[in-house]
């Protein structure tokens, strides 16, 4: 008799898993491994809670580490607004207090603060160089000069490292995302159904060949059969049935379109004791959305114009090196890689999961292909190290959604005539003369930092109206005619709730901004999802936020 063998074990999920296993739904290991390899620079100004709990919601996930940068020491006024600070905290360094505080949140996150420096001259840049991993820097608050500022912007932009600009006062809030030039996001997350690539039209030999085996007596086959033919498979069956009929053309048009479904809809039995068939209903609803010939987003048609991609270099990013292999292919196919996914469907068990292993290894045999491509070019160029196939089969999967921002430079506070460019004059008039846009707040914000970065004045109204209206002047001379009038009314309310907050921040309203750039500073570090692009303003006595590219 066979010596009995004891199965190993099953493997458990490992403490960190457990601990992020919500976060972890959402942007996967990769995005984990993104997080703990990040470290955060805050510059912390004026009332200092919107960056503190921006950071908050960055050690609870697992960031690496953080530094605050803050030469203010705590205040009585602090202690009703920031709920990391307490009274043992008056007299003593905020950075600090606010340091040791949220490295209790997430022991496993490394925090650092520095009180006593000019944080925005050498000293930043050397803590900036200390770090060689993943670096993201937030300025939250007024910075008092606005040469600080530019200093800070021009050496995130020359190290392509993204840069949040934050800003709350009373109910109001605003955050501005400066990025690299070009920044790519390859797993942008786009809704499921949007991302169905069936190729009906245009089917390989294997798909073809299950169709025929499976509707070839299609009219003989017994109901319950009959009732489980997949849907794709009824309409590959009818579109043949059509081009026989149409000189080989597949239906193009709407009204083509409308026809073929009824010659569908008629193949159905409704004399079984069911009424109708599910399968076919399923067919029916498909055909207006997977009747269409393969075509590429704007956007992958505009990363395949860059340059970059058309001819790539031996220091290109890994990004442009397969998105190079991907346009090599795309100009040989006329398509995409296949994506290999199915949507489930009424179908036998036993033909659904044929019907998924012609779509994955049909989808394997594209990634290859490329993979190939990636090879290619990596030998020509002379490259070093060799992209990692996950990264390449990843691109390949989601290539139809890839994603480029192009990065724009953070606005610093400047005179209202250095504002507006002719390009950006017609969009500021058209969006003033939109009664529900939040763009009155941003400009009563621009104002207000102007005035106060650089002169560090109490902001008045009349100040504040005075350099709105030249800044209302020069966009009519800009952009042309409009109701300045009916402008300056617009404007009215976010001045007098600026003037009237004096810089202060509302716990509710800079913990609430917290969260939204917190999670815009995630899709940055783990390139998922897609991050505003590139100003969110939020309203908080309408409950509004909106976003705008300036």
């Amino acid at each position: 008799m066979p010596a009995s063998t004891t199965p190993p074990p099953l493997q458990g999920p490992t403490a960190k898993e457990k601990k992020y296993d919500r976060q972890l739904r959402l942007w996967a290991a990769s995005g984990q491994q993104a997080l703990e390899r990040t470290h955060i620079v805050l510059i912390n100004n004026g009332a200092g809670v919107v960056g503190i709990e921006t950071l908050k919601n960055l050690v609870l996930p697992g960031i690496e580490s953080f530094t605050i940068f803050d030469q203010d020491v705590v205040k009585e006024e602090d202690l009703g607004v920031n709920f990391f600070l307490s009274e043992e905290s008056l007299g003593r360094s905020r950075a600090g207090e606010c340091c040791r505080y949220l490295k209790e949140l997430n022991p496993e996150v490394k925090g650092h603060f520095e009180s006593q420096s000019k944080f925005l001259k050498s000293d930043f840049i050397r803590e900036v160089r200390m770090f060689e991993g993943r670096l993201v820097v937030l300025i939250a608050g007024a910075v008092q000069k606005s040469e600080d500022l530019k200093k800070v912007r021009n050496y995130a932009l020359e190290h392509d490292i993204p840069l949040f600009y934050i800003k709350s006062a009373g109910f109001y809030s605003y955050i501005t995302l400066q990025l690299p030039a070009q920044f790519p996001i390859v797993d942008t997350h786009p809704d499921p159904e949007s991302t169905q690539d069936l190729r009906l039209l245009h089917p390989w030999s294997e798909l073809s060949e299950f169709v025929s085996e499976k509707t070839r007596d299609l009219r003989d086959l017994d109901d319950h059969n009959h009732g489980h033919i997949p849907y794709l498979l009824i309409l590959l069956h009818y579109l043949e049935e059509w081009k026989t009929l149409h000189d080989g053309r597949p239906p193009e048009n709407y009204k083509e379109k409308t026809a073929f479904r009824e010659l569908v809809r008629n193949g159905a039995r409704v004399d079984n004791a069911e009424g109708g068939e599910e399968n076919f209903d399923e067919a029916v609803g498909a055909v207006l959305k997977s009747l269409n010939p393969p075509s590429i987003t704007s956007g992958l048609c505009e990363i395949f114009k860059v340059e970059e991609c058309q001819q790539p270099r031996k220091d290109s990013a890994n990004f442009w090196i397969i998105a190079s292999a991907l346009r090599t292919f795309h100009a040989s196919h006329n398509a995409l890689p296949l994506p290999g996914s199915v949507p489930d469907m009424k179908a036998q068990s036993a033909d659904y999961i044929q019907l998924q292993n012609i779509y994955k290894a049909k989808a394997r045999k594209d990634n290859v292909e490329v993979f190939n491509h990636v090879r290619s070019l990596e030998k020509e160029l002379g490259r070093e190290s060799a992209i990692d196939g996950k990264e390449i089969e990843a691109f390949c999967k989601g290539a139809a959604f890839v994603k480029l921002v192009k990065g724009k430079s953070l606005h610093v506070p400047q005179d209202p005539k250095a504002v507006i460019s002719s390009s950006v004059a017609k969009y500021f008039i058209q969006q003033l003369e939109n009664e529900e846009s939040l763009i009155p707040i941003y400009l009563s914000f621009l104002a207000h930092n102007y005035i106060y970065e650089d002169s560090e004045q109490i902001v008045e109204t009349q100040t504040m109206n005075s350099y709105l209206d030249t800044f209302l002047a020069t966009l009519r001379s800009s952009g042309g005619d409009f109701d300045i009038d009916a402008a300056k009314e617009r404007l009215a309310p976010a001045v007098a709730e600026l003037v009237r907050a004096g810089g202060a921040e509302l716990h509710n309203i800079s913990a609430f901004t917290g969260g939204m750039v917190a999670q815009e500073v995630i899709k940055v570090i783990t390139k998922q999802y897609i991050p505003i692009d590139n100003t969110c303003i939020f309203d908080g006595i309408t409950s509004k936020t909106a976003v705008f590219k300036l």
